[in-house]
């Protein structure tokens, strides 16, 4: 080894660095630029500015802490409301407004490759900025530093193919000149968020249509970017990602779990459930929900409350009715990090939840559902145009949700009672629409932007008592919830 000292870079690398600082120039330029005429070209492209910001307010709650890289004069980053609010952009004199504007905000001037902050964050935001960003890989690989379990990255760019149409309106004056940008389509903005060990949740285009009056673009752009091949062309190009990696900290360390048994009718199959159920995480706790039974359910459950003091069982009467309505009460009542959903009828067994318990706390997914439509069922476990509607209602879901989701009435459900708490703070956005309680968690967590998995477990016949599916009454149920949720998150 040589005792040397560090040796002078070589002609490549000092060129190679040359030219960096030479781009770096050329985007301070263009910030500062751009900054002074910045409220002027919103309003020259107002329709195209209100859709990008109103898209990203979409998916970021109220009160949390965000940091917006490429803030400009921090409009984006106010229009959040964010309990913490961080902003950084090149340009001091921008930041100097921002400031100015949104006191209650902080603005940092630095390169944003630099990420001069401290700290997580609940959402980052990196809107129409990675295109003059010299080395994005590290770009993204600095995120590490302010993300945590549950932060949410969201990327926002153009899609390349309207680059002739843009240097087009650059030419006659419809839009101020930019300086090369780098070549990034969609997809590469994925590759490079799994590089940095960041996970993809959604990525898509937007906005086919970015000028015009907002009574006309805005109903023709809610219908074009929900076509499967006519959204590719929106000028928004984004991907949604979230924290990934052996080195994560987990969201919860040792988390505990809360099992939710709806039950209406169910005696014969209370004291099986109790015997099956494994104990999952640091704790268990299991919430029976009973439902106007007349069969003596709620009777049987006390029962076993009584024989079994060791374990931690709890009753609750329904006060309204429908699964969904179970559901609700039993995730109040619920004391565990974790929540799931076990249906009482056992088609689906008890010991199938350890594996939706290892999906969910091992960060493969933030909202785990169960599919039965993967093995081989039981004879009489599902008449046949049950499946068939299932296998029907599933790819239409798959549309509506921009998830593979084959099984969209599987009772078995899990998901973090943190993530609980927001679906449940957003329920205005659907309604109370749902008596099954599958349609209110998943239309949910979509619109949460949360990683939806699926879990194959085994569907079994019953051997107590009778199903409370009517499979045409509530078909026509399902045809409705299909359209409020593709009113709602396809044609929003």
């Amino acid at each position: 080894m040589s005792d040397q000292g560090p040796a002078e870079p070589t002609v490549s690398t000092a060129w190679a660095g040359g030219l960096d600082e030479r781009a770096r120039r050329v985007v301070r330029s263009h910030v500062d630029r751009s900054g002074a005429q910045g409220a002027g070209a919103r309003v020259r492209c107002r329709y195209y500015y209100d859709d990008l910001y109103g898209f990203i307010r979409s998916q970021v709650a109220p009160g949390a802490a965000v940091l917006d890289l490429g803030c400009g004069d921090g409009t984006l980053l106010a229009s959040l409301q964010p309990s913490v609010g961080v902003g950084v952009d090149l340009s001091e004199a921008t930041l100097a407004r921002a400031h100015a504007r949104h006191p209650d905000l902080r603005f940092v001037c630095a390169d944003i490759e630099q990420l001069p902050v401290s700290g997580t964050f609940d959402y980052v935001i990196a809107s129409n900025v990675v295109g003059y960003v010299i080395d994005v890989l590290e770009f993204f690989r600095n995120l590490a530093h302010v993300v945590g379990p549950s932060t949410r990255v969201i990327v926002a760019y153009y899609n390349f193919a309207w680059e002739p149409f843009l240097r087009l309106a650059e030419r006659t004056g419809l839009k101020s000149r930019e300086p090369l940008q780098n070549w990034l389509s969609r997809l590469d903005l994925a590759n490079l968020v799994e590089l940095a060990d960041l996970e993809p949740v959604t990525s898509g285009y937007r906005t086919p249509l970015p000028v015009g009056p907002a009574w006309l673009t805005a109903p023709l752009n809610t219908m074009l970017s929900a076509l499967p091949l006519v959204r590719r062309l929106g000028l928004i190009s984004y991907v949604t990602a979230r924290p990934r990696g052996p080195n994560l900290a987990p969201r919860v360390p040792d988390p505990t779990c809360s099992v939710i048994v709806p039950a209406r009718n169910e005696h014969g199959n209370i004291r099986g459930i109790v015997e099956r159920l494994p104990r999952l995480g640091r704790h268990t706790e299991t919430i029976f929900v009973e439902g106007h039974s007349t069969d003596g359910t709620a009777e049987e459950i006390q029962r076993v409350i009584d024989e079994r003091p060791d374990l931690d069982l709890k009753l609750f009467r329904q006060q309204g009715v429908g699964k969904g309505d179970a559901v609700r009460k039993g995730f109040e009542m619920a004391s565990g990090d974790v929540l799931m959903i076990l249906d009482a009828d056992m088609t689906v067994a008890p010991e199938e939840l350890p594996k939706f318990w290892s999906a969910l706390v091992e960060e493969k997914g933030e909202f785990v559902n169960g599919s039965r439509l993967v093995y081989p069922m039981e004879q009489g476990a599902m008449r046949l145009a049950n499946l068939a509607g299932n296998k029907l209602f599933g790819l239409i879901f798959s549309w509506i949700l921009d998830e593979r989701v084959t099984d969209t009435l599987c009772g078995t459900k899990a998901l973090w009672a943190s993530d609980y708490r927001r679906i449940a703070e957003n329920r205005r956005t659907f309604g109370d629409f749902d008596p099954f309680g599958d349609f209110d968690l998943l239309f949910g967590a979509a619109n949460l932007e949360l990683k939806i998995r699926e879990v194959p477990v085994r569907y079994r016949e019953r051997t107590y008592g009778a199903t409370n599916i009517d499979r045409w009454r509530h078909g026509l149920l399902l045809a409705r919830m299909a359209i409020i949720g593709a009113r709602k998150l396809r044609f929003r």
